[in-house]
């Protein structure tokens, strides 16, 4: 029970990641957007992949990509909103 909504939390603590990294890296959201969103795309069908592997501990990274998804997704939306 603790433990899914630890992953939650973490799966949650993507966004404002995400944020905190736009506030502090404007000139790179600006020359990475494409790259950024490339790994998202990476990141998420390496989470899907890994869903249907037989992999023992496969949870944790699972919850790893998809916080990188989440935190890229946040980067790239935030360069379109602010105009970079």
């Amino acid at each position: 029970m603790f433990e899914v909504l630890f992953y939650i939390l973490i799966l949650l603590a993507g966004f404002p990641t995400g944020l905190v990294l736009e506030k502090l890296c404007i000139e790179e959201i600006k020359n990475w957007r494409i790259r950024f969103l490339g790994v998202s795309i990476i990141c998420f069908v390496l989470a899907v992949i890994m869903g249907f592997t037989e992999i023992t501990y496969k949870l944790p990274y699972i919850i790893s990509l998809l916080f990188m998804t989440i935190t890229s997704l946040t980067l790239v939306w935030k360069g379109y909103k602010l105009g970079y």
